[in-house]
C-alpha cells in the first residue's frame, strides 16, 4: 500500500494515538482513569488468590523471561508480555472489574494490565500511565462499537476479547513511544492477533473467561507493542483496502448491519470512553449489581429485614437472567447473593465469595423465597443494567423498586471515596491493612509519579 491509500480515518488515528505521550488529558478525564487503575489493580491483587489467578501465576512463573514487570499480587516479576497474561488474568479473575456497556467490553482487566506491564519495562512516569489508559479505553471500546457490539455478539464473536486486544495495544504503544507509522503497523499485528469466541459463557470454573477477558487482550497488545517497538513493519493500512479487518468481521449478511470504521476516530479528543465505564460497586456479576443496590437501600433505608420478606421477585434483562440464574458460584449467583443481602444486610468481596455460604440454613431459607426473571422491559434498557424488585412482605404489604441508575455507572458514578473504600476492601486481606492504604494513596498520586515502578513494593504480598 502506498503512502496516499492510507484513509484519513486511519491517519487521524494512528496521528492521534502517537501524541497522546504529550498531551495531558482534562482534569476530569485524569481523575476518572485514576478510579479506574486503583479498581484494577485491587481487582488483580485479590484475583491471585482465586483459581483463574493461581493457576495464571503458576504458568506464567514457569515461563521464564527478562525481568521487566512485576505483576500485582503477587512476587512474579517477568517478561512484559507474561506480567500482561498474568496480570489480566488476575484482573477478571471473577465479578469484580470494570465494564461498558454500550461497547460490551471489560476494558480495565486487558488495558490496565498490559499499560502497567508496558510501563514498567519503559520505566514510564504516572502521567504517562494515566494518559496511556485513557487512550486504551478511547481505542478499545470504539473498536466494538465500530462492530455493533450487540449483533457482533450473537454472531457468535466474543466482544470482551475484541475491543479490549485493541485498547491494549495502543496504550502499550503509547508507553513505548511508538510514532504514526509504527502505530500503523501495531494496529495491523493487533488485528492479526484478534480473535474470541462467546463460548466463553459456557466456562464452569471462568479460568477460560480470565484469558478470554484480560489474559489473551493484554498478552497480545504487548505483544504487538514490544513487535514493532524491536523494529517490525507491517501493514499500513489494516482497516482499508483489499482484506481488511472490517471485511473480515463484516458480519452485515447475517445481522443485516455494516461495520462502521470512522466510529473508531469519532469524537476522539473529545468524548473520553473511559468516562463511559462504569465501575462495580459489588464484586459480583453485573447483571446483580442493581438487584443488591436496591436491597441495600431497603434494609438502610427503610429498615427492611429477611424475615419482613415472604417472596421476593427480580426482573432484569434476558440475557443478564441467563448468566446469573442459580449458578454454583456465589459471586455469580444472583439468588444466593440476595438473600446473603437480606441476611448480613451487606456484601461484601469477602463474603460473596464464601462458598461455604451457600449451605448456610439460613441463606438458604431466605434463597427459596427470591425468584429470578427475564424481563422484556429490562432488556429493552440495555446497555443500562437495570433491575426491578418486587417484594411481599409477610404484613400483607406490597414493594416495587425499579433500580434504574446503578451505583458505579457512568450516570451515577462512584465517588473518590467509595472507589478507595471498595479497594481497601480487596485489598486488605492480601497485603495487609497498612500497605493496602499506601497502595490506594500511590495511585491517587499518579499525576506526581516520575515512575510507575514505585508502586511495585507496594502491591507485592
Amino acid at each position: 500500500m502506498t503512502e496516499p491509500d492510507i484513509s484519513p480515518m486511519m491517519r487521524r488515528l494512528a496521528d492521534y494515538c502517537s501524541a497522546v505521550p504529550s498531551t495531558p488529558l482534562p482534569e476530569a478525564v485524569e481523575e476518572k482513569t485514576k478510579h479506574h487503575v486503583l479498581d484494577t489493580i485491587a481487582a488483580m491483587v485479590s484475583g491471585a488468590r482465586l483459581l483463574p489467578g493461581t493457576e495464571a501465576l503458576s504458568y506464567v512463573s514457569g515461563q521464564g523471561g527478562t525481568p521487566e514487570a512485576s505483576v500485582p499480587g503477587s512476587g512474579l516479576v517477568t517478561s512484559a508480555t507474561n506480567a500482561a497474561l498474568a496480570g489480566g488474568m488476575l484482573a477478571h479473575a471473577d465479578e469484580t472489574d470494570d465494564s461498558h456497556a454500550a461497547s460490551l467490553t471489560h476494558p480495565g482487566c486487558a488495558v490496565i494490565p498490559a499499560a502497567l506491564a508496558m510501563a514498567q519495562r519503559c520505566g514510564s512516569s504516572g502521567p504517562d500511565l494515566l494518559r496511556a489508559v485513557a487512550l486504551g479505553y478511547d481505542v478499545g471500546c470504539r473498536m466494538t462499537l465500530a462492530l455493533h457490539a450487540y449483533d457482533f455478539r450473537d454472531a457468535g464473536h466474543s466482544t470482551h476479547s475484541f475491543g479490549p486486544m485493541f485498547g491494549a495495544a495502543v496504550a502499550a504503544g503509547a508507553l513505548a513511544g511508538l510514532g504514526p507509522r509504527s502505530v500503523r503497523h501495531l494496529l495491523s499485528y493487533t488485528a492479526q492477533q484478534a480473535s474470541g469466541v462467546a463460548c466463553w459463557m459456557r466456562d464452569p470454573d471462568h479460568v477460560e473467561k480470565a484469558f478470554d477477558f484480560g489474559g489473551m487482550p493484554a498478552r497480545n497488545g504487548v505483544t504487538a507493542a514490544t513487535m514493532v517497538e524491536h523494529g517490525f513493519t507491517g501493514v499500513e493500512d489494516v482497516f482499508s483496502g483489499q482484506r481488511n479487518f472490517f471485511i473480515a468481521y463484516d458480519e452485515s449478511g447475517r445481522i443485516g448491519m455494516k461495520p462502521v470504521p470512522e466510529r473508531l476516530v469519532a469524537g476522539l479528543g473529545e468524548t473520553f470512553e473511559i468516562m463511559n465505564t462504569n465501575i462495580k460497586r459489588w464484586s459480583v456479576g453485573s447483571p446483580i449489581q442493581a438487584p443488591l443496590d436496591g436491597l441495600f437501600d431497603l434494609i438502610h433505608e427503610e429498615g427492611l429485614r429477611a424475615d419482613d420478606v415472604a417472596r421476593l421477585d427480580v426482573r432484569v434483562a434476558h440475557h443478564g437472567a441467563v448468566t446469573v440464574n442459580n449458578r454454583e458460584m456465589a459471586n455469580i449467583c444472583l439468588q444466593h447473593l440476595c438473600a446473603l443481602m437480606l441476611v448480613d444486610a451487606n456484601v461484601t468481596f469477602v463474603t460473596a465469595h464464601d462458598q461455604s455460604r451457600m449451605a448456610d440454613p439460613e441463606v438458604l431459607d431466605v434463597r427459596s423465597r427470591v425468584h429470578l426473571h427475564g424481563d422484556d422491559a429490562m432488556t429493552a434498557a440495555m446497555p443500562s443494567r437495570q433491575a426491578v424488585l418486587e417484594l411481599e412482605l409477610r404484613d400483607g404489604r406490597q414493594r416495587r423498586l425499579h433500580v434504574s441508575a446503578v451505583r458505579g455507572t457512568y450516570d451515577n458514578p462512584m465517588s473518590r471515596l467509595e472507589v478507595g473504600a471498595k479497594s481497601y476492601d480487596l485489598l486488605a486481606p492480601v497485603l495487609g491493612e497498612n500497605r493496602a492504604t499506601s497502595l490506594c494513596d500511590a495511585v491517587w498520586a499518579l499525576d506526581q509519579t516520575p515512575d510507575v515502578t514505585a508502586l511495585q513494593p507496594l502491591w507485592q504480598p
